[in-house]
């Protein structure tokens, strides 16, 4: 059981408090409510360029990496299509230095021509290295634009044209500190060997003064009901053809998210799975076959994806995936089978409260999605799951009519389908 404190500043920036004094340290996890959905659809990428921008030193600390060497710590940060998140682990000793130098960053950072161009050449750099000059590296920028047509989750965190970031003036990135670093737009949890009277006193001297600033943009666009299948095929340099397909799902606050998420363990999770049973092991049509969910706040994608065996005809390796589907929707899960994804999850969950950082990430997630008391009670939305259930959302969910096919051929090789 995760015990916590939870309080909000008059500049609405939330904290929340876990002490564990088993550990003899404490990490400051800031979730800021801003990822890619918040991004103008002709400025894309800033969500995470404002991630590397972030590290680049404040006003107090000018060499942010140096502060949290001497601290003994360790720091980091991710972005994804709803939030950004970092991270700060430490001996419990620091705690009023960690707090200042989270502070300042928050209202004071350095931000300059100089390290603006920095920044915008590091993420280049990871464009081109990540999505461009590895096999297959493309695939979920061409899958978002394949499966979204209005929706903000139609382009990568990295940008859906990387000269977005390339042009990006300093005027942009200041505009967009202001309305997203701001107290009223995080979410602070502190967790480890403290004393919550006094990360509150702190946290108040520290962040209390700062200004809440402006009113978060917010690019949405609602995502029409799919009514026809959708498919592309593309040409790239990779050693063997892949097959993705997916199909829109429900996001966070929905219980069916947790339906689609057992029904993605039963498919692929792992050599016992029904997937990898049939056409791995059993057919020999592909050497790896997965199914994940990209779990997202709004519509997210229910996914499929494998690589196929040479000479297998890309026909049958989506037949097999569909009669996988289909046997989902008309006969039900047995409760064991059922009971044994439901063990792994629990098993999972378990183990993430262990360490102060995992601890402070899951409060401040589970504070954003709305329902902070899910830090101790997700198994129980998992519990509540029954075959039948899982049946409905199969039948609702795996539509020919919904479904979004991508397929990755080697260059050269030749394929029906005329390649876009």
């Amino acid at each position: 059981m995760v015990e916590y404190s939870r309080y909000r500043l008059d500049n609405g920036l939330t904290l929340i408090v876990n002490e564990n004094h088993d550990t003899p340290l404490v990490t400051v996890n800031i979730l800021y409510c801003v990822g890619s959905r918040n991004e103008n659809p002709n400025r894309t990428g800033f969500a995470h360029l404002f991630e590397h921008l972030m590290f680049g030193g404040s006003k107090n600390a000018p060499d942010y990496d140096l502060v949290v060497s001497r601290m003994g710590g360790e720091n980091n940060a991710f972005t994804n299509t709803d939030i950004t998140n970092y991270y700060l682990t430490f001996p419990a000793e620091y705690l009023e230095e960690a707090l200042k130098l989270e502070a300042d960053r928050m209202v004071n950072l350095i931000l300059s021509e100089r390290s603006l161009e920095v920044q915008k050449r590091v993420v280049t750099e990871e464009y081109n290295q990540r999505y461009m000059n590895q096999p297959y590296g493309d695939s979920w920028m061409l899958l978002r634009d394949l499966c979204y047509e209005k929706h903000p989750y139609k382009w990568c965190t990295i940008g859906a044209d990387i000269r977005h970031v390339q042009e990006a003036t300093l005027g942009d990135v200041k505009s967009f500190y202001d309305r997203y670093y701001r107290p009223g737009n995080a979410i602070m949890a502190v967790a480890g060997n403290v004393d919550t009277s006094k990360v509150k006193e702190l946290v108040e001297r520290y962040f209390g003064g700062i200004p809440d600033g402006k009113e978060r943009e917010y690019f949405d666009g609602k995502e029409p009901e799919p009514q026809e299948n959708r498919r592309k095929v593309v040409e790239r340099l990779v050693p063997a053809t892949a097959i993705y397909m997916a199909w829109l799902m429900p996001g966070y606050k929905c219980r069916d998210y947790y339906v689609c998420d057992l029904l993605s363990d039963i498919l692929s999770n792992g050599q016992s799975s029904r997937m990898y049973e049939s056409l791995v092991k059993r057919q020999g049509l592909m050497s790896e076959v997965t199914a994940v969910i990209t779990g997202e706040e709004g519509p997210g994608l229910f996914l499929v994806k494998g690589k196929l065996n040479d000479g297998v005809n890309i026909e049958d390796a989506e037949r097999a995936i569909v009669a996988e589907l289909e046997c989902l929707k008309n006969e039900p899960v047995s409760e064991i089978e059922l009971q044994k994804v439901k063990n792994k999850f629990e098993n999972t969950f378990v183990f993430s409260q262990y360490k102060a950082a995992d601890c402070a990430a899951n409060l401040c997630y589970y504070e954003w999605l709305g329902h902070i008391e899910y830090v101790n009670t997700e198994p129980e939305q998992y519990a509540s799951i029954m075959p039948s259930d899982l049946q409905r959302v199969a039948r609702n969910i795996f539509m020919e009519n919904r479904s979004r096919t991508l397929i990755i051929n080697p260059m050269g090789e030749e394929e029906n389908e005329k390649t876009d």
